[in-house]
């Protein structure tokens, strides 16, 4: 069964520039290469909401042990840590994939 990697975060301040670059040319093509396939992405420019991320991003993997096997990697750690200099208040969880929107 199909999992999902749903990620959250902000973008730090004064590094907007900076981070879309890096999702553009390294973030997205090395997921991919990893075998996660983005399914979705949301950039909310203005919330009410408290606490409302400010990007949601969502990627598929085949099966748990497949996302596992790319979280534990080195790559994905060494991606992750570049990550985090563009952004705060990360936080990540995976879901059984079940269509549409999830939270």
């Amino acid at each position: 069964m199909s999992v999902k990697l749903l990620m959250n975060w902000d973008i730090r301040a004064g590094r907007d520039q900076e981070y879309f670059e890096f999702v553009v040319r390294e973030w997205v093509p090395t997921i991919q290469r990893l075998g996660l396939r983005p399914t979705g992405a949301w950039y909310t420019v203005y919330s009410r909401a408290k606490n409302a991320p400010q990007i949601m991003t969502e990627s598929v993997a085949n099966d748990l042990p497949a996302m596992r096997a790319i979280l534990s990697s080195e790559d994905w750690k060494a991606l992750n840590e570049k990550l985090q200099e563009y952004v705060e208040n990360y936080s990540q969880k995976i879901v059984h994939m079940t269509g549409g929107f999830q939270l």
